[in-house]
């Protein structure tokens, strides 16, 4: 039996015909992988109709004109009212971000939504993502076991560029995969 190995901060990226309509063409920041659970972000679904604006009004936060149009992700169909920030580790709450990679964190509360509209003091980089996508005990291996996710390094871009409905393709180019030569049959050899 393989030793324990942790994806924190690597990418999940959807094979053709993962199985689960919620995730055709995701791809997944690892941001906790423990034997017992692990946990991610999709970074490649802007949630319809809801912009960071909209949100910051319905928590009644102040909200500049920068944050009209800027994108809120549907992080995954877990506990989707939640919010966490992804962002670089330029800007921490001391009490609340979990740095989890090499330069970044992700934080859970309002603070982290103020720095997020600050040019000077908050994240260079930051995204709002709703929900996360959870896994139990020994279920993201069983899942790598049948193929029905490759792993790739972090890309920054690819974490928080908005050109959303590239990022499926852009992970592959990384690992040297054109996605036209997948095929949606999956399986062990």
């Amino acid at each position: 039996m393989n030793p324990f190995q942790s994806l924190v901060g690597r990418l999940l990226v959807a094979m053709p015909g993962i199985g689960d309509p919620r995730f055709e063409h995701a791809v997944i920041l690892v941001c906790v992988h423990e034997p017992e659970h692990a946990m991610g972000l999709r970074l490649d679904q802007p949630t319809p109709a809801v912009d960071l604006k909209s949100v910051l009004s319905k928590l009644d936060i102040p909200a500049p004109d920068s944050a009209i149009g800027r994108p809120v992700m549907a992080g995954g169909p877990v506990d989707r009212e939640r919010g966490f920030v992804l962002h670089t580790d330029d800007w921490m709450s001391a009490d609340a971000s979990l740095p989890f990679a090499e330069g970044l964190a992700m934080t859970a509360t309002k603070d982290a939504l103020l720095a997020m509209t600050d040019a000077v003091a908050g994240p260079r980089r930051s995204v709002l993502h709703l929900g996360y996508a959870g896994w139990g005990e020994g279920q993201l291996e069983e899942e790598l076991g049948d193929n029905v996710w490759l792993t790739a390094d972090p890309d920054l871009d690819v974490i928080f560029d908005r050109d959303h409905d590239t990022k499926w393709s852009r992970a592959l180019k990384g690992l040297g995969v054109d996605a036209a030569w997948l095929s949606s049959q999956s399986g062990r050899a």
